[in-house]
């Protein structure tokens, strides 16, 4: 508001009470420029056509431009405010009005439409950024989940070589130590050494069965070989969709004595999971329906997304996730399909036996 006052007071000034009005309220509707950025784009046209006071307008044409991705629109507005620029006032006849603009110079009109253009294009770069660093943030939460499984595949494995360690190597070491004890507890004719026997081997026993109870920590966290970690179900469904960092809808709709296998279960888990990964991936912005639901012996899960509402990066895929889903479907006499729908979002379904059997 400052720059358009300062515009109009040293194009103007105050003698021209008319145009001086003009570019003052253009100036002063600017304090809308953000929430209503086309009418104040509005507004500001009059102090164009008026006076030689632009800046205002050009002002509220960037701040139009940060917030509309309509193209068209944007042409629209530096065509008119050039036109508004170009066209004298006061308006001559109409024979003359022509005759003044047939007998422009050109390089006024190029001046005029590249000047009205800039805040435009500024404004299209700082929108551009804007949905660049939106979608880096998006891709970095999404390789922070993909990350995770990776993640938490390494540190089982390290728990399971150390249970494994200390099954194989300390806890052999401590057992032979309380049975060298308990010897010389029972060989030794020295009560003092006895006493001392008996300590260690009473030591030596204390710290064997909290080794034992550690490998068991261990082994319950991080192997799976010994399936002591529990595997995901459909109970866990709605922390998973919670947690997606997309916004994201479950439709769960099973009988309450619906008694599924796990690996229909744990099938049924890992699609929505993919799902959802994907969607964050390659649709930023679009909202997601999950829907689990019993046809007969059928169920039938299917992630549907929306269309993006924001720019998409490309980004590398192997197609691993899909994949592996298609390879388990098989394995449980289903079937995955994966396409895009009418709307230009995405649908991900899988049928699948309810009793599990391929």
């Amino acid at each position: 508001m400052a720059v358009a006052l300062l515009d109009a007071w040293c194009l103007i000034g105050t003698e021209d009470r008319f145009g001086f009005a003009w570019a003052v309220a253009a100036a002063a509707v600017l304090m809308f420029r953000r929430r209503l950025p086309l009418p104040v784009f509005v507004a500001t046209l009059a102090a164009v056509f008026f006076t030689w006071a632009v800046y205002a307008n050009l002002i509220a044409l960037y701040s139009l431009s940060t917030r509309s991705r309509n193209r068209k629109l944007l042409a629209g507005c530096v065509i008119v405010s050039t036109a508004c620029s170009m066209i004298p006032w006061p308006v001559p006849k109409l024979d003359g009005l022509f005759e003044n603009l047939y007998g422009t110079d050109l390089v006024m009109l190029l001046y005029s439409l590249a000047t009205t253009a800039a805040p435009v294009f500024l404004g299209q770069l700082i929108l551009a950024r804007r949905d660049l660093a939106t979608r880096l943030e998006e891709i970095t939460e999404a390789r922070a989940h993909e990350e995770l499984p990776t993640m938490q595949g390494v540190l089982a494995k390290e728990r399971a070589q150390l249970a494994r360690e200390m099954h194989d190597v300390v806890s052999h070491q401590v057992s032979l130590i309380s049975v060298r004890a308990g010897a010389l507890q029972v060989s030794t004719q020295d009560a003092e050494a006895r006493r001392a026997a008996a300590t260690i081997r009473q030591l030596s026993v204390r710290t064997l069965e909290e080794l034992r109870s550690m490998v068991n920590v261990l082994r319950a966290s991080g192997s799976r070989a010994t399936e002591l970690t529990p595997q995901p179900t459909l109970a866990q469904l709605a922390d998973l969709v919670a947690g997606s960092a997309i916004d994201a809808r479950l439709d769960l709709d099973l009988p309450a004595d619906a008694d599924l296998p796990p690996p229909v279960q744990r099938a049924v888990y890992r699609t929505v999971q993919e799902g959802l990964t994907n969607v964050r991936k390659h649709a930023p912005g679009s909202t997601a329906t999950v829907e689990i639901r019993r046809e007969h012996d059928v169920i039938r899960t299917t992630v549907t997304n929306t269309a993006p509402t924001r720019p998409v990066l490309p980004l590398p895929s192997g197609q691993h996730g899909l994949a592996g889903l298609r390879q388990r479907a098989e394995l449980l006499g289903g079937t995955l399909r994966a396409g895009p729908t009418d709307d230009r979002g995405y649908r991900l379904t899988l049928p699948l036996p309810a009793c599990g059997d391929s």
